[in-house]
């Protein structure tokens, strides 16, 4: 049987300038590319009359646009957080689709068999990185759209001693969104490549494939959940305290 190798922290390839640059992190460069090449490519073919396949881009785009502004009641605002949200869901899915390919998690190098793609949300600093920045687009619209002061209001309250209990749990869950973001992409990507691991080295030819499609189906929803739980964390933020 093949001995199964299963690491928590990325490995190092090399490093630029001093900055290590892990396999996870290559693995992740290469999901930027993907994503530049089809921006390139459906930037040239936007026509009067677009084919079927821009027809499916224009309404995926214009739907959620959509759905953005519904959700937050102001579509000046809704236009400029749509952006990054997109942003996310493409790199989350993009980035969970790539870790299935064959040869990520495979192709190694080095007398330590260092492998040289591996899933990039394996790694909980990737993870973590992508849920300070949701926090930081959050508390930013949050304190453009309310104000320094009455933003800051939801969270220190000295009226009255319930209103600062409140504020002082509204403050820790707001934290808190910094764990429950990368936890829960990193723990669904991770176990789902543990889980395929174990069972390629059991049974290697049969069950590996319906698990794979249920992980394309898992980067779809991941994706999908960390960006609606951004855009609905805004809407908790630009709403008026009460």
């Amino acid at each position: 049987m093949e001995k199964i190798s299963i690491h928590l922290a990325p490995s190092e390839l090399f490093t630029i300038w001093g900055f290590p640059v892990t396999n996870t992190l290559l693995t992740a460069w290469v999901a930027v590319v993907v994503i530049a090449v089809l921006a390139v490519l459906v930037r040239t073919h936007i026509k009067l009359v677009p084919n079927k396949a821009m027809v499916l881009v224009e309404s995926m785009v214009v739907e959620g646009l959509g759905y953005t502004e519904r959700t937050l009641e102001n579509a000046a605002l809704a236009r400029k957080i749509f952006p990054f949200l997109l942003s996310v869901f493409l790199f989350v899915l993009i980035g969970g689709l790539i870790g299935l390919l064959p040869g990520v998690g495979s192709i190694y190098t080095g007398e330590h068999h260092t492998y040289v793609f591996y899933p990039p949300y394996t790694d909980l600093n990737l993870t973590l990185g992508f849920a300070i920045l949701a926090f930081l687009l959050i508390e930013v619209v949050g304190i453009t759209t309310l104000g320094f002061w009455k933003y800051g209001g939801k969270f220190v309250n000295l009226r009255s001693p319930i209103g600062f209990v409140v504020g002082i749990i509204e403050l820790i869950s707001e934290v808190a969104r910094l764990i429950s973001f990368s936890f829960r992409l990193f723990g669904n990507i991770f176990a789902g490549k543990v889980l395929i691991l174990v069972v390629m080295a059991f049974v290697p030819y049969v069950i590996p494939v319906p698990l794979l499609l249920y992980e394309v189906l898992v980067a779809f929803i991941q994706a999908g959940i960390f960006a609606i739980l951004t855009l609905f964390f805004v809407k908790i933020a630009v709403t008026e305290p009460h």
